[in-house]
């Protein structure tokens, strides 16, 4: 029942996070997008639209949350943790598809070309929106590996694009207003590679989570603890895979052949104790016993 309670705590702290972090991004997607539509901006417009796409990418994190914070049932004996890792990769592909979206739209704005209306409101709408997402994603960065949260993480790394793109079409208004309209769609189109790259980073980073690559844990580590723990004279093959919250891990141990088997289960129990307990993120241990 702790553990429950622990669980539903911890998914409760990433939640309160994802909900702040859902109306920031949406108080700086509309100013971007309003005031890119009445300057006809291209690139305000489309950065807007990625901040919007910030905001989408926290609710598809609360509906991941929520599945990930159930508890074990028997059809799941290991838990829901690995819901937030999927629910992650729905955040790359909505970052694909704005993508495509965007780089279509700076295409086409270089063959039938719009000019911006640029002044000082311009430049102060992108100055304190980039501000804000800013202190946006350092805060969610931060909780995100203060929590182990790949929801957090990922979500931050798709706020760490919308930095780079603000301060690019900072760059196009300057531009702009120098008498160089063209760097506006060429803009667009630079942003949508940027929201192309985030979108493959999180891929990369969950999906080795759900093929079971090995855990980013320290196998060193590990081996102490278990040679640490009375009876054990050797422990080899040691696996790994999960989140950095979620680590299950199973190894060889080596007893005395000729230890009685209430021993040998006693030892394991104590290896399982002592990993949970020395090594963070480890939930689940298997150990399999073998004659020295």
């Amino acid at each position: 029942m702790a553990t429950c309670i622990d669980i539903k705590k911890h998914y409760k702290n990433i939640r309160r996070v994802l909900i702040l972090i859902l109306v920031l991004n949406w108080a700086v997607a509309a100013a971007k997008i309003i005031y890119g539509l009445i300057s006809r901006c291209s690139s305000m417009t489309a950065d807007g639209f990625h901040s919007l796409s910030d905001g989408i990418s926290n609710i598809i994190g609360l509906i991941g949350i929520h599945f990930a914070s159930q508890p074990i049932d028997t059809d799941h004996p290991y838990g829901h943790r690995k819901y937030e890792t999927l629910f992650a990769l729905g955040i790359a592909v909505l970052l694909f598809g704005l993508s495509f979206n965007l780089l279509k739209e700076g295409i086409m704005r270089i063959y039938k070309p719009v000019m911006p209306q640029i002044d000082t409101a311009s430049f102060a709408v992108m100055i304190l929106t980039l501000g804000i997402n800013f202190i946006v994603m350092s805060y969610e960065y931060k909780k995100g590996l203060l929590l182990k949260s790949d929801m957090l993480v990922s979500d931050s790394m798709h706020t760490k694009a919308d930095i780079f793109t603000s301060v690019s079409v900072i760059f196009t208004l300057i531009a702009v207003r120098l008498g160089y309209p063209i760097l506006d769609p060429i803009a667009t189109i630079v942003i949508s590679l940027f929201i192309a790259h985030a979108g493959y980073d999180i891929t990369r980073q969950n999906s080795r989570i759900l093929c079971d690559t090995v855990a980013e844990i320290d196998v060193k580590r590990i081996s102490e603890v278990v040679l640490a723990v009375k009876g054990v004279k050797a422990c080899h093959k040691i696996r790994t895979r999960g989140r950095p919250d979620d680590i299950h891990l199973d190894l060889h141990v080596q007893v005395q052949s000729q230890m009685h088997i209430d021993t040998a289960h006693k030892i394991s129990y104590s290896i399982e104790e002592e990993l949970k307990r020395s090594v963070p993120g480890v939930t689940d241990v298997v150990v399999h016993m073998e004659p020295e």
